[in-house]
């Protein structure tokens, strides 16, 4: 497995990253199918809406249905029906989530099984030795990510922990075939995140991902810390920004060098009646929707638009009938998709600062 680069325009990057299941061209945006599946979408549709990879997480999978029964399966591509690559997260992102973290030290960490009751412990090597054995393509090393608005001090506590599990994730890992990739902290500190993007990139991981963000720090804040962390990440390493999936936000990190993305936006929003758009957001519970003839998107080219207009998913809506979030996430997934290939071209071209300005608004605010 490999990544390599093609072309640079300014910051942004084009690329191939080669995995035992295939090559993602990049920049890639991974559809998230948090415990096995994408909500609403078959493998299929997932995969015709352009997507190459999805990233799972694989506390979840522990929890529900259990790694012996993905085991019992063949694997979790066997498992889930899905033939291209997958990422797989630690599931140390849970400690941000409010109910789940017990404790925490250098050695484990301790959650609540929300869905059998108890605990679960996880430590570098068990979250090492569970994507193995899932058999994901790319597996992301346990890190600590400190929730928003932790003070400096539990920040730097956060970078120390997070090097010394990146330690014990490399020297557990021996699937040679699967990716190892580390994660990067330091909340919004310069310092901080330039301290843990170097002991990082000294370990010498196939790639990197920027952690730790998304999670409640202003957007100046946000890109702060990506251009500090960018700015020390290797150039033929892949760069994997977490948990960012607008439009407008994944348009900014491919400016800045990024070339992985992954996040729940698009479909979690389309569960909620939202539409992304090349002009904007709209929501197609309104009233007047129901009067409208218009594609979701006049400029897309995807099932749903080419199938149905906005009068029908509202009715749909209306009717209480569940098909219309398929219809909505299959639309914002494929233009999640033709927003990376048509930056990827536009990058091949020289030309990513006109391909830029004609998304410039896409997804920044509702349009309707």
């Amino acid at each position: 497995m490999s990544f390599r680069l093609e072309r640079e325009d300014g910051r942004a990057r084009a690329g191939v990253l080669t995995t035992g299941h295939g090559e993602v061209p990049t920049p890639m945006f991974m559809p998230v199918a948090t415990a096995g599946s994408v909500r609403t979408l078959s493998p299929e549709e997932v995969q015709a809406t352009g997507a190459r990879a999805l990233i799972c997480n694989s506390y979840s999978l522990l929890v529900r249905p259990g790694i012996e029964a993905i085991e019992a399966a063949g694997g979790l591509h066997a498992f889930m029906r899905w033939p291209g690559t997958i990422f797989t997260d630690s599931g140390g992102f849970q400690m941000v989530r409010e109910g789940f973290l017990v404790r925490k030290d250098d050695h484990v960490v301790v959650f609540k099984d929300q869905v059998r009751g108890g605990v679960r412990e996880l430590t570098p090597a068990g979250v090492v030795e569970l994507q193995e054995r899932l058999g994901s393509d790319v597996a992301m090393v346990l890190d600590d990510c400190p929730p928003a608005g932790a003070d400096r001090d539990h920040v730097r506590e956060a970078v120390r922990r997070t090097s010394l599990w990146a330690r014990q994730c490399m020297e557990a890992h021996q699937r040679e075939e699967q990716h190892l990739w580390a994660i990067t902290q330091g909340g919004v500190h310069p310092d901080l995140r330039e301290s843990s993007t170097s002991e990082l990139v000294a370990l010498g991981f196939d790639g990197y991902g920027i952690g730790g963000l998304s999670i409640g720090e202003t957007v100046e804040e946000m890109w702060q810390a990506v251009d500090g962390s960018i700015d020390r990440l290797p150039r033929e390493r892949p760069r994997y920004l977490m948990g960012v999936g607008s439009p407008r936000e994944v348009l900014d990190a491919i400016g800045r060098g990024v070339d992985v993305f992954d996040s729940a936006f698009p479909t979690r929003i389309a569960r909620h009646g939202s539409v992304l758009t090349r002009e904007g957001r709209f929501d197609i519970t309104r009233g007047k929707m129901g009067g409208d003839h218009l594609p979701l998107d006049e400029a897309c080219g995807c099932r749903t638009c080419q199938e149905v207009d906005r009068a029908y998913v509202h009715h749909l809506w209306r009717s209480k009938d569940a098909r219309w979030m398929n219809l909505l996430s299959y639309h914002n997934l494929a233009l999640m998709q033709d927003l990376v290939r048509g930056a990827r071209a536009a990058i091949g071209e020289g030309a990513f600062a006109g391909f830029y300005k004609e998304w410039e608004r896409a997804g920044t605010k509702p349009s309707q």
